[in-house]
């Protein structure tokens, strides 16, 4: 007895199993774009006579029949099976004309088998013409009681106008559905022009067509499909706008994206509206019928209808992406096709079709032909046909006898023994005399086929002429030309300008800037924020919706939010906690807010820490972070950090100390870029009790301007005072030293709370911790020199100090 090992059994046998899942199952046959269970179907209704133009079947016979004879498998697999052949939101043309309810869009199920009834679609009979002309090969059925043909003759390329889906083992395909006019338009121009490229088919076969119509966008994915195999395209549903009464609107759904559930889609909306991700819905009904679809939205007053369409798309499944893998069975092979090899391949069956159908008609007439021409001789010589049969003793003897004497086969002896009399009469014998001329002509056109090539395309090329012109139907799907990126919520949210603020206690929210109006020198402020008894404003940033909010934290840690997604407030609210936001650790509080478009690594974020350390990194170390949040920077024991900023490499900057001092350096010459998990360098050697509270980034040109207003560094002391003073007065040092007088305190003025450059054309927004905010013009703030105490900014009450303030410059956000 010969060993075998386990490991190569099972190899053997998995790869068996593979291939028969593959060839028998999953993967459709590239030539007539079926699978064996639909093939065995059509097939089964063709023997049962079951055509368009007769009576309707029971599914249950049919499916009897397929799994009797060809298909031994469960009933349900076969009937389901049948059942989408029928569907015509399931199958762009339908092979199968169905009687009774075979399921909905919805989800719902069809009705048992035993209810249905079905027949061939008028189509489906163009797939099984002339398969008894031994047009196709035929194997054995499970059995080997009965053969079935291995492929189907068909006249349509199904695999691209019905497309498939499948998973095999180790492969899947996934074939759109395509037009078939487009389809033959394309094969005909491959027919014509062998050597044309994907580029020219696809100015014929533009994109997939779907039953359920939608829109799609052609774009790369669907390019990188037709040429390669494998692509993407986005499908969207078809959105309207209804206007009613007192300005009311609806959006109204009138087409939902391919092998969508409609019910769960509904579904989905209802839960995002009742979740609030969509807000502005007063209504929401599904008025379907059988005329089609009608999903209603009814919008409250004043809610704009793009943002809720936006929404949709985000958010359900009125927008879906279709993965294209054109997996077909090639010579018993799974082949990955473009789309030029799909069609090719459709050619090289038709052309296999027609010349085995036209061998058949051409035996078949020399058959017929050589029959008719023993006849002609019987009739040109009748008296003595007549006596020879007489004169024999038996038909054997006649047959051969008449053989003998004109040279007869045995098929024409036998033929004109077969005769009938009536043959003999005038008429019948023109009858007999046209039939062979007209078989002559047959006979040369058939040899014309099989020897002419161009003759041969030329059948080809009318078959599918007449498939076009019977059975063509218009586009359902709509195509888009350009292919937008994923939505992202900027799609929904203005790119307004905002005010952030961040209390002490963590409190954050945003509020649209133009809450906040002009005021002038001195004003009382309006209320800017409710906070609760103790807590004030700890940051204070304009930005814009759109950009990215990067919270740095006194462990030096940073996180990352796009400034819409911190929740919007009104001027008196508190906000939210910021621990809702970003997972803050225990006594880690934020320490500044920055706020930046994009990551350039040609720029750097410049950290400042209590004590006076500095360190530059670029930006781009910053711009992938995890919502755990990064290190951003090492503190040693005791410190902590205190403010970012952006710089770039010839920025100088500015350390302003709470002291009133200053020191200024150049970001490039004294503090080199480090990695993101270093400590940095000492950039201000600090008195006791002092501590850096701001850093200001200068551009060195700003020292030689000499235009009114420009070039000036604004400082803000606790108690609301400030002054403008010319940069140039500040003379730049090596990082380390204790620098210059900056702002002369005294009890009136408070410690310096920060400090900015300006223009004159500016204006600046402060908080108070009494929760006040006021917008004053940078024009109105007095030009003095570095010892000064500058003047009053914003009259407070008792016991505020100003916790925060920020610069509002046209095209340009700072943070502080």
């Amino acid at each position: 007895m010969s060993q075998i090992t386990i490991e190569n059994e099972i190899k053997k046998s998995y790869l068996e199993y593979s291939l028969s899942v593959i060839i028998g199952r999953a993967i459709p046959d590239v030539r007539d774009g079926l699978k064996p269970v639909h093939r065995r179907i059509l097939y089964a209704m063709y023997e049962l006579g079951n055509y368009y133009n007769r009576a309707y079947k029971k599914s249950a016979r049919v499916v009897g029949d397929v799994i009797g004879k060809y298909h031994p498998h469960g009933d349900s697999a076969v009937y389901d099976a049948l059942v989408r052949m029928a569907q015509e939101f399931s199958m762009r043309d339908p092979l199968v004309d169905g009687q009774g309810n075979f399921g909905s869009i919805d989800g719902d199920s069809a009705a048992a088998m035993r209810y249905t009834e079905v027949r061939m679609a008028r189509l489906a009979g163009e797939f099984l013409g002339d398969i008894e002309k031994q047009t196709v090969e035929w194997r054995p059925n499970y059995d080997n009681s009965l053969n079935e043909p291995a492929v189907l003759p068909a006249k349509v390329p199904n695999l691209l106008l019905n497309g498939s889906s499948g998973i095999a083992v180790g492969m899947a395909t996934n074939i759109p559905p395509h037009n078939l006019a487009e389809l033959i338009d394309g094969t005909l121009y491959l027919l014509d022009n062998p050597a044309c490229t994907i580029n020219d088919l696809t100015g014929f076969i533009k994109a997939p067509d779907f039953p359920t119509g939608a829109s799609l966008y052609a774009g790369k994915g669907l390019r990188d499909a037709y040429a390669s195999g494998r692509g993407t395209v986005r499908i969207r549903g078809t959105v309207n706008v209804e206007d009613h009464k007192n300005h009311r609107q609806s959006i109204v759904i009138t087409e939902i994206p391919y092998a969508v559930n409609k019910s769960s889609m509904v579904e989905k909306i209802a839960q995002l509206i009742n979740d609030k991700r969509i807000e502005g819905v007063s209504d929401l009904r599904d008025e379907s019928d059988r005329n089609g679809i009608r999903i209603v939205l009814d919008l409250k007053k004043g809610t704009i209808p793009d943002i809720i369409t936006n929404s949709l798309y985000k958010y359900t499944p009125l927008q879906t992406s279709f993965g294209i893998n054109m997996m077909a069975v090639v010579d018993n092979r799974p082949m990955l096709l473009n789309l030029k090899q799909v069609l090719y391949y459709f050619l090289l069956h038709r052309r296999e079709v027609i010349l085995r159908r036209t061998r058949f008609d051409l035996e078949k007439a020399e058959a017929r032909a050589h029959i008719l021409e023993g006849l002609r001789i019987a009739l040109d010589n009748i008296d003595e046909v007549v006596s020879i049969i007489r004169s024999s003793a038996n038909a054997p003897e006649a047959k051969t006898r008449l053989m003998e004497r004109f040279g007869l086969s045995d098929i024409q002896s036998q033929a004109i023994l077969d005769m009938r009399l009536q043959r003999l009469t005038g008429l019948e014998r023109e009858k007999l005399m046209e039939e062979y001329r007209e078989l002559l002509k047959k006979i040369e056109y058939f040899k014309s086929i099989l020897n002419n090539e161009d003759v041969l395309k030329g059948v080809i090329r009318e078959e599918l002429q007449d498939i076009r012109t019977t059975y063509t139907t218009p586009r359902r799907t709509v195509i888009l030309d350009n292919d937008p990126d994923d939505i992202d919520l900027e799609d929904l949210i203005a790119d307004d300008d905002v005010v952030i603020t961040l209390s002490k206690r963590g409190y954050i929210k945003r509020v649209p800037l133009e809450v906040y109006h002009q005021q002038r020198r001195g004003g009382k402020g309006i209320a800017g924020v409710q906070t609760s008894e103790g807590d004030l404003i700890h940051n204070f940033c304009t930005t814009s919706n759109h950009q990215y909010l990067l919270l740095f934290t006194s462990f030096g840690k940073v996180y990352q939010l796009k400034v819409h997604q911190v929740p919007e407030g009104s001027r008196y609210a508190k906000g939210v906690h910021i621990a809702n936001l970003v997972p803050l650790e225990k006594d880690e509080e934020i320490a500044t807010a920055l706020t930046v478009r994009e990551f350039d690594h040609n720029k750097f974020f410049l950290f400042v820490t209590r004590k006076g350390m500095v360190k530059r990194s670029a930006e781009d170390l910053y711009a992938n972070v995890r919502s755990s949040g990064i290190k951003a920077v090492n503190l040693r024991d005791g410190d902590e950090l205190i403010m970012v900023r952006e710089v770039s490499n010839d920025d100088q900057l500015v350390l302003i100390t709470r002291d009133g001092t200053a020191i200024r350096f150049s970001c490039k010459g004294e503090v080199r870029p480090m990695g993101r998990g270093t400590a940095g360098v000492k950039g201000v050697a600090l008195r006791d009790g002092d501590r850096v509270v701001s850093a200001v980034v200068v551009d060195p040109d700003d020292q030689e301007k000499q235009v009114p207003g420009k070039g000036h560094l604004l400082s803000i002391s606790e108690n609301g005072y400030g002054k403008r003073t010319l940069i140039k007065h500040y003379r730049e040092q090596s990082r380390g030293g204790r620098g210059v007088i900056n702002m002369k305190i005294t009890p009136k003025t408070g410690p310096v709370v920060g400090a900015m450059m300006v223009d004159g054309d500016d204006e600046i927004v402060m908080m108070t911790s009494g929760n006040k905010v006021i917008r004053i013009a940078v024009k109105e703030i007095s030009v003095v020199g570095r010892a000064t105490q500058g003047v009053r900014l914003v009259s407070m009450d008792n016991g505020d100090r100003v916790a925060g303030f920020d610069l509002i410059r046209e095209n340009e956000i700072d943070c502080d």
